[in-house]
C-alpha cells in the first residue's frame, strides 16, 4: 500500500466513516426539541467533517437523557 492509497482512505474514506457514525447516533437519539434532531442530520450531510465534529462536541449534549 502505497501513499497514494493511505492519502484516499485518510482524505475520503475516514470522513465518510466518521459522517455515517454520527448520522446513525443522531438519527437514534430523542432531542427535547424534536426540530434539532432534522439540523443536526442536515449539518452532518451538508458538513460531513465539519458537522461530525460539532454533533460529537455539541450535539450529543442536547438530547434528552431518560
Amino acid at each position: 500500500m502505497g501513499a497514494p492509497e493511505l492519502l484516499f482512505i485518510f482524505l475520503g474514506v475516514l470522513p465518510l466513516i466518521l459522517s455515517i457514525i454520527a448520522l446513525v447516533q443522531c438519527l437514534g437519539a430523542e432531542f427535547r426539541d424534536p426540530n434539532n434532531k432534522i439540523i443536526w442530520v442536515l449539518v452532518i450531510l451538508l458538513a460531513p467533517i465539519v458537522g461530525s465534529i460539532l454533533w460529537w462536541a455539541i450535539g450529543r449534549n442536547q438530547r434528552r437523557l431518560g
